[in-house]
């Protein structure tokens, strides 16, 4: 293993008992809700917006302990999220990280529940626990990350996702949707894991922000590539579902190729963005690596 895949793996590691300690237990009642939470937050994923964090963290100077509320947080919004997109409403999926969704383990109901639950649970995460020296800042954390959920942001980018089908959407126009859908909650990430550390200038954080925007966008412009490219055994989901559902992408907008082209001009921009940093952005680098490379 390289030294990045074991960093990784000891951060998903420390992320899935963070997660399975702040879940409520499944014999606390309502167990049939509490059991599905669980369900749909532990066991799977990359837990990419968490690695985002402890490595904003890391470049920070920030305890540990105090990332970790923060990742937790981002994770369960982020839980949230694809219970919800894989209702029948949304995207109709079947297949989640592996085994069937929420709704088709549980039912309908349930995976609406769980999505609420899960929300409220990420902002508990953030209030629960004294993750900054200043308390103004912990505001702004909680701030920040209803702002990244909302209809300003990932939910926002939904709406627009769905208002989108069958539409011949320009690049830009796709890239305005993707910023709000996917980037607001992993710039998200690497905001509120930078603020558990030392204060950061206004010129700092707005490198690590132009970071962050440019490695949202590449993350899913390689999510439109393995969907139109990869297997649903490969992905854990279903795969063509963008194609079936006559969802633009950008594979349908710029090709496959031109596609990766794309994706590795937002990887140099990336990349470019944290040169002041040195050797305190090196995991954020291997993570944009990761983003940028995985299965293709």
């Amino acid at each position: 293993m390289t030294d990045f895949q074991v960093w990784a793996a000891a951060q998903q590691q420390r992320i899935e008992e963070a997660l399975s300690q702040m879940l409520p237990q499944p014999t606390v009642a309502p167990q049939r809700l509490h059991q599905a939470m669980r369900y749909v937050v532990l066991g799977g994923g990359k837990r990419v917006r968490p690695l985002l964090a402890y490595a904003a963290g890391e470049l920070a100077g920030a305890d540990p302990q105090r990332v970790d509320a923060v990742a937790a947080a981002v994770e369960l919004i982020h839980a949230y999220s694809l219970t919800h997109d894989d209702l029948p409403c949304m995207d109709d999926d079947s297949l989640r990280r592996g085994k069937p969704t929420c709704h088709v383990e549980y039912d309908e109901a349930t995976a609406l529940l769980v999505g609420d639950g899960l929300q409220a649970l990420a902002f508990q995460a953030l209030a629960g626990k004294p993750l900054a020296d200043d308390c103004a800042i912990q505001l702004e954390m909680v701030g920040l990350l209803a702002t990244a959920s909302g209809s300003r942001g990932m939910v926002g980018g939904q709406a627009i996702d769905g208002e989108s089908v069958g539409k011949a959407l320009s690049q830009p126009e796709l890239e305005f949707m993707h910023i709000h859908k996917t980037g607001a909650l992993i710039r998200a990430s690497v905001q509120l894991g930078a603020l558990c550390g030392q204060t950061l200038d206004s010129a700092e954080m707005e490198r690590l922000l132009h970071f962050a925007k440019c490695i949202g966008l590449a993350f899913q412009v390689v999510d439109d590539i393995l969907d139109a490219e990869s297997t649903t055994a490969t992905l854990g989901k279903t795969a063509g579902k963008d194609a079936e559902a006559n969802k633009p992408t950008y594979v349908t907008i710029l090709g496959a190729n031109q596609a990766r082209a794309f994706a590795a001009e937002l990887h140099q921009d990336a990349m470019h963005a944290l040169e002041p940093f040195g050797d305190r952005a090196g995991r954020l680098r291997q993570i944009a690596d990761f983003i940028v490379k995985r299965q293709f």
